[in-house]
């Protein structure tokens, strides 16, 4: 993720110059480097040293050491916090790093790597409106971005698009599957599967009508797509979605308690 949103940046115009990384895997360092000609170190302290936003991308598990080390740096520097790790919450992350921290909480989604990510954010009170600005900028070089007004709304928002590409591609390889199973060679019925979810996604963002109207509009009465429709409903499919969702959003509650607990 951390390198999907350094390269939207650079591609938005962001200067090379002005951006570090810190990572313990030198190998991975280097790689970034090569690739987009920034500056990289071992030391968070080095990377977060007169920074004005820091951009935490680490795994919800190592979040507490990399934010105990950069504590001090944080309550004397005041930059902008923005924390792309699923489960920590910004209570948790203002004990760590000081209760005037500004925090921006992210949840964006693994299309950020093909730049068609989608993100809500959260910020706390500390956040000016600068920031927000800069926040908005950053998570929106990487596809859409959106703000919620409510922190436990996250775990919707990590139900819902967090985990959300997982769901599609489920649903694609059955898809596929069936399609192979009334004939398609593999290769076709991947391809048809793939560009009739991207086809249809494009559709539903780029029209004024809502999904359950173009739903409607492509299902003739008595046609195929009816009898597939009925079927699925027969399957009980938005029950199964829904709670498919809950599931989701009750283990990114749990997680939420268990970082924060640790």
């Amino acid at each position: 993720m951390a390198s999907s949103l350094i390269a939207g940046l650079i591609a938005d115009g962001w200067n090379p110059a002005r951006i570090r990384v810190a990572d313990t895997n030198e190998k991975q360092l280097e790689r970034l480097s090569k690739r987009f000609s920034i500056t990289t170190t071992t030391d968070n302290g080095k990377a977060a040293d007169h920074a004005d936003v820091i951009v935490l991308a680490v795994k919800p598990q190592n979040m507490k050491p990399v934010t105990r080390e950069l504590a001090d740096r944080v309550t004397q520097q005041h930059p902008l916090i923005i924390s792309i790790a699923a489960g920590i919450t910004e209570t948790t992350l203002r004990t760590w790093l000081g209760n005037d921290t500004a925090i921006v909480r992210t949840m964006p989604n693994t299309p950020a790597m093909v730049n068609s990510g989608a993100t809500a954010l959260y910020a706390n009170p500390a956040v000016n409106d600068d920031q927000r600005s800069i926040a908005e900028s950053i998570l929106r070089a990487v596809g859409l971005a959106i703000w919620i007004d409510d922190e436990s709304l996250m775990d919707a928002v990590t139900a819902l698009s967090g985990s959300g590409p997982a769901y599609f591609f489920l649903f694609m390889e059955a898809m596929q599957s069936a399609g192979c199973e009334l004939g398609l060679p593999e290769s076709a019925a991947r391809l048809l599967a793939l560009q009739t979810a991207f086809g249809a996604a494009k559709m539903a963002l780029e029209s004024t009508e809502d999904i359950a109207s173009l739903r409607q509009r492509v299902t003739s009465p008595g046609g195929t797509t009816e009898q597939a429709i009925n079927t699925f409903k027969q399957g009980n499919l938005d029950t199964l979605v829904s709670k498919a969702l809950q599931a989701a959003a009750r283990r990114s509650r749990e997680l939420a308690n268990e970082f924060g607990n640790n």
